[in-house]
């Protein structure tokens, strides 16, 4: 396994190219207090980092690979020529500026030659896509400072206008300024009102979108709900999706930000990210059993006793700790709760209200460049609202077919399908209901129709060299399609069944991007934030004097404050924001 391969193969990193961390000045507790980690993914790799840091015997159990989700993991015989396999993934990486905790995790992993460690491995897209089917894509600039513009022929220019005035021209001004009226109702609104009224308020309702145009509903409705959040925009939560939106508008303004709106790693994730991680994990002292399923938390007078466990073989045992961190996916984790251990914590018996939906990943390796655009397209009208990205040029440090495959493949486009329900252009099926060979097929004449639609041939069949789809989707074109990597969706009032990192259990705590953090969505910066939650739980009960895990939240405009005060008083008083015009 690929995780698993970089504990030993990149150990040497050290701490090549890193100022000092605070781990030698954080390693205040006695190392006989041990720390089991269920999960290998993001929270647990970061829980156990933390951990590590301050002196705590960690154990890391991970049933697949580690960096879950996250990892990237090589393409089965796919190698020749001593080339590496060709990358594949479960869905390209983004890791915006509104982040703030995971890029500081990032800066503490050591990575040779840079001084700022793997955060140093992040660059940033020039620009983004909104591709449309049957009219010019609407191409958009992100500038930042120290930004390289992309070249533009004329013929760029002109497609790029024809698509700002053909986006601007479908949605009518009225449109546009009810929808900017709306963003302002909600960044002016109290705490109280979000939690309570704009929980409970679909998107699509929120936005009125059932009333407007085709293209507000695409791209203002289901474009910033399902592309993003992976969540239907007739039943996503108004707090959740346009609690992202404020952050990326200030993101945007370069207000609060930790750098670039968008940010792609330099390779794939684990060269760029995830080995390294675990060699420097390792370095502290973090033991990692891989291929270890976990089966059934144990709780017992209080608290929590053991964990049975299936090792790598199939036998099962227990295996016992001090301390408890629950770091796997919801819908994974709950299975392993027993009745007397939910009854111990009613918010563990909430969890099973949480959903879950599929948003899963397909690469496309080409054996010619094709022309697309230097960063992320949104295939805004394709009936499975794919996003994709082409990923050797964001690779300057790779020399694509002289690393992967067989030297014939020499860029790759990563694809993620977030509509798995809905039917295709090409066989009038749903992609649950399609094999494998025909999500690969539907997915690429999607691809075809968004971006060859106005005269300019973007991607050739004669360039398509192999595909890989991600192996945690099984059973497809079955009656019980599987999927062993779906994502937490955010319906209306998701965000009152989300569990805290501390429990009522004395010696148990959870880390997931489902746990209820300052960022109310499914990311690698919730599953980050959440993890050093649950370590700063553990240091208080356990009564460590280690220094506490930091927790940046969201930022929020100060300039609004005085608004969400003014708010607050309508609220209590039954009136509605003084900019909600209905």
């Amino acid at each position: 396994m690929a995780g698993a391969a970089g504990v030993g193969g990149a150990a040497a990193l050290g701490n090549v190219g890193v100022a000092p961390t605070a781990a030698a000045a954080t390693r205040q507790v006695s190392p006989s207090l041990s720390v089991a980690v269920l999960g290998g993914g993001v929270a647990g790799l970061t829980a156990a980092h933390e951990l590590a840091e301050r002196g705590l015997r960690v154990t890391v159990y991970e049933r697949r690979a580690l960096g879950g989700k996250a990892r990237s993991m090589d393409v089965p015989d796919s190698a020749k020529g001593g080339r590496r396999p060709l990358p594949g993934e479960h869905g390209f990486r983004f890791i915006p500026g509104i982040y703030h905790n995971l890029p500081d995790t990032m800066r503490r992993i050591p990575f040779p030659g840079n001084p700022r460690g793997v955060w140093d491995n992040l660059v940033a897209p020039s620009e983004m896509s909104f591709a449309r089917t049957g009219s010019e894509d609407l191409r958009i600039p992100l500038p930042w400072p120290g930004h390289q513009p992309p070249d533009l022929t004329l013929d760029d220019i002109r497609r790029a206008l024809t698509g700002l005035l053909d986006t601007a021209l479908g949605i009518p001004f009225h449109e546009t300024a009810y929808f900017v009226n709306r963003l302002l109702v909600f960044l002016t609104s109290c705490d109280e009102r979000r939690d309570r009224t704009w929980e409970r308020t679909p998107w699509w309702e929120f936005i009125r979108a059932e009333e407007m145009s085709y293209d507000y509903q695409r791209i203002l409705a289901v474009g910033l709900t399902r592309n993003i959040v992976a969540t239907k925009a007739e039943e996503a939560s108004t707090r959740t999706v346009a609690t992202l939106l404020e952050a990326f508008v200030f993101n945007a303004l370069g207000r609060g930000a930790d750098g670039p709106l968008d940010r792609i790693l330099d390779a794939p994730t684990n060269e760029a990210w995830i080995d390294p991680w675990v060699a420097h994990l390792d370095s502290l002292g973090v033991e990692f059993r891989v291929g270890w399923t976990v089966r059934e938390v144990q709780y017992a007078s209080g608290q929590v006793t053991g964990v049975v466990v299936e090792n790598p073989q199939g036998a099962g045992e227990s295996v016992t700790a001090d301390h408890y961190i629950s770091a796997m996916p919801v819908e994974h984790a709950r299975r392993t709760w027993g009745q007397e251990l939910r009854a111990a914590d009613p918010q563990l018996a909430r969890c099973d209200k949480l959903q879950t939906d599929w948003m899963t990943g397909i690469q496309f390796y080409l054996t010619e460049r094709a022309p697309l655009l230097h960063g992320h397209l949104n295939c805004i009208d394709s009936p499975w609202s794919l996003t994709a990205i082409q990923q050797a040029a964001h690779w300057p440090d790779r020399d694509f077919p002289a690393d992967y495959g067989d030297g014939v493949a020499v860029d790759c486009v990563s694809v993620d399908i977030s509509e798995w329900d809905r039917p295709g252009i090409l066989y009038g099926r749903t992609a649950k209901q399609c094999t494998r060979a025909e999500v690969a097929k539907e997915v690429w004449a999607q691809l075809k129709a968004a971006l060859n639609d106005t005269g300019k041939v973007v991607l050739k069949d004669s360039s398509l060299h192999s595909w890989f789809l991600d192996p945690g989707v099984d059973g497809l074109g079955t009656p019980n399609p599987t999927n062993d990597d779906e994502l937490l969706i955010h319906p209306v009032g998701t965000f009152h069944n989300r569990p805290q990192a501390v429990t009522r259990i004395p010696n148990f705590y959870l880390a997931g991007d489902y746990v209820s953090v300052d960022i109310d969505l499914a990311t690698m910066e919730g599953a980050n934030a959440s993890a050093r939650a649950a370590v700063n739980a553990l240091l208080d009960r356990s009564g460590s004097p280690a220094p506490r895990c930091t927790i940046t939240p969201l930022f929020r405009a100060p300039e609004m404050e005085p608004l969400r005060r003014h708010d607050r008083t309508r609220y209590r008083l039954g009136l509605p924001n003084a900019f909600d015009l209905g």
